[in-house]
């Protein structure tokens, strides 16, 4: 596992990186925000060390940055320890604080932990990403449909339709609610568009599309997933 430590002291960066390396961590030295934001987006890395009071872009600005396109842990290093700074660190989006001076078996334990909570976290949203409804099973990260086993050859639109039928199979979507959240953007009353691809979406799916079961019209609203669900 890859971890990036930003932290401006050389002899505790290197106390740090030489201990991590004991225990089979491999480990990126940033001395400064702006060196740590490139190694950052150069590289994947399983956690960020990182101290607040850095040169040239401060930690907070680091961190700030990162979370705009990550939700790699990150753990801050500080020298301060009031509340206030806790509490802004944490809001910005810090998964875990360490005041200085600290052990090192502290935060190897900790780097530990918040690893193992993210693992742990990732494998759910993977697990939650398979969505099925009787034979049919839908897997978002590969944009698959498949009905009993075979695969079914389903448009973008039609997909999205779909996997928002299957993440809320107790609501019912009007028109203008599908066509927002699929089209992502502003309905202007063109029915046409929805009712199109809801029944070509049928057609694929559906074992009888005039008599459909998967996805039902709810008269005078729009439509929903069927009981079968």
């Amino acid at each position: 596992m890859k971890i990036l430590l930003v932290e401006d002291d050389t002899e505790i960066s290197d106390m740090l990186k030489n201990f991590l390396l004991t225990e089979n961590f491999e480990v990126v030295q940033a001395f400064d925000g702006e060196s740590a934001c490139r190694e950052f987006f150069a590289e994947e890395y399983s956690l960020v060390l990182l101290d607040l009071m850095i040169p040239k872009k401060s930690g907070m600005e680091v961190m700030k940055e990162i979370r705009e396109k990550s939700t790699v842990p990150i753990i801050i290093l500080s020298a301060k320890d009031t509340d206030s700074d806790k509490t802004l660190g944490l809001g910005l989006g810090a998964d875990d604080y360490i005041t200085k001076p600290f052990s090192v078996t502290e935060v190897l334990a900790r780097i530990k932990a918040n690893i193992r909570r993210n693992t742990q976290y990732a494998v759910q949203a993977v697990k939650e990403e398979v969505l099925t409804c009787g034979g049919l099973t839908l897997n978002v990260n590969d944009y698959s449909v498949t009905k009993n086993g075979t695969r079914i050859e389903l448009t973008a639109k039609e997909f999205e339709i779909l996997k928002l039928l299957l993440q809320n199979p107790k609501k019912v979507y009007t028109k203008e609610q599908i066509y927002s959240h699929v089209w992502n953007d502003a309905y202007l009353g063109d029915e046409n568009a929805v009712n199109v691809h809801i029944s070509r979406l049928r057609n694929k799916i559906e074992e009888d599309p005039r008599n459909p079961q998967i996805i039902v019209t709810v008269w005078g609203i729009g439509y929903k997933l069927g009981d079968m669900a």
